[in-house]
């Protein structure tokens, strides 16, 4: 209402301005005219200015009660709107925070992990950075895989020989070929030296180095673990590193060649775990082999056994028919015991009627 009542004002003064005008123009045109007829006319337009100010207002609340309506609804639906919108929001922000939360406990977990596993790989330089942790992973890696392989009897770890050497494994294997020996102290100084050459120079001068060390291990091992009489006619030189194994056969055929000359066989984990199962195959084949005697010796004795038993059934059969014989002769004789009963009851009623029977002798032959 107070936006409205200023209009109604300035159009009510714009009237009375038109009519004020008019009055002045009608007061020059007239001036000859009587006070009677201005009076009247005068009269006429207040009346109409009375008029259409009243339209004018009735035409104003009219409107102005549309405009407030108008705007209710507007505002309610607006109002509806923005309800909505906030809760989709809310609800959305609701559903990122959680999944956000979550993807940060993942990341968490992932850096929990990452973390560890630097420690591990901080914990394997040190290992493999000392030459006595070294030799010690090397012989728990020779450890793990021959006990999960072969059985208890079948292996002796830091076996002494009699030359006063100590194996880091003998494989216990019948002759032949012989009890193995594994040895898991390979040096790899040489080999990281190769691996951090950066020049041609210092990586021939590793590669010189890696093959001396290699070659000389190689003949340790053929001096203290080959034995003539005491172990086989070869041992395995167990390498902890697939990377090294691999390096050898790429890159070193030399030292590979001579290692089979000296009858030293080089073996990596994957590698080692296959000969192991091999040496599990042929002591199961072995074990066999001296249990046949044995199972020879138990057949022989139970096809005796059975002999013998066959010789008292037919001693129980013997048995069975002489029984059965005399069971029929005792039939037989019942048989007759019957026949001479019905004769003498047949002999009993002849006397009692006729009172002169007299008693037939048996038949001969009936007895």
């Amino acid at each position: 209402m107070d936006g409205v009542d200023p209009l109604l004002l300035a159009l009510t003064g714009l009237v009375g301005l038109m009519v004020g005008v008019v009055v002045a123009l009608l007061l020059r045109r007239g001036q000859d005219r009587g006070n009677q007829e201005v009076d009247q006319r005068l009269r006429q337009l207040s009346e109409s200015q009375a008029a259409v100010q009243a339209q004018m207002s009735q035409s104003l609340r009219e409107q102005e009660r549309a405009l407030a309506r108008s705007m209710e609804e507007r505002l309610s639906d607006f109002s509806k709107k923005i309800g909505d919108r906030l809760n989709e929001s809310q609800t959305q922000q609701s559903k990122s925070l959680t999944d956000l939360r979550e993807r940060l406990a993942v990341i968490d977990k992932a850096q929990q992990n990452i973390t560890e596993l630097s420690g591990q790989v901080v914990g394997l330089q040190d290992i493999l950075s000392n030459k006595q942790a070294r030799g010690a992973f090397g012989e728990v890696q020779l450890h793990d895989i021959v006990e999960n392989v072969l059985p208890p009897s079948a292996y002796s770890f830091q076996a002494s020989l009699s030359t006063g050497t100590r194996a880091d494994c003998l494989l216990l294997l019948p002759n032949p070929p012989g009890s193995i020996a594994i040895d898991s102290k390979f040096p790899l100084e040489a080999f990281r030296n190769l691996r951090a050459a950066e020049d041609e120079a210092s990586r021939t001068a590793a590669m010189r180095a890696f093959t001396n060390d290699v070659r000389k291990h190689i003949k340790d091992i053929r001096d203290k673990y080959i034995i003539a009489g005491e172990t086989a006619e070869s041992a395995l030189m167990f390498l902890p590193s697939e990377a090294v194994y691999a390096e050898l056969h790429a890159n070193f055929t030399s030292l590979v060649e001579e290692s089979y000359r000296a009858r030293v066989w080089i073996v990596s984990p994957t590698t080692l775990m296959a000969t192991l199962n091999t040496v599990r195959a042929v002591l199961k084949d072995v074990r066999m082999r001296e249990q046949a005697g044995v199972i020879q010796t138990e057949v022989h004795h139970l096809l005796t056994d059975v002999g013998r038993l066959d010789d008292r059934v037919g001693k129980l059969q013997r048995h069975f028919d002489q029984a059965t014989e005399d069971i029929r002769q005792i039939r037989i004789s019942t048989e007759k015991v019957s026949k001479r009963g019905e004769r003498i009851e047949d002999l009993q009623l002849e006397d009692k009627e006729d009172g002169d029977a007299q008693i037939t002798p048996p038949v001969r032959g009936e007895e």
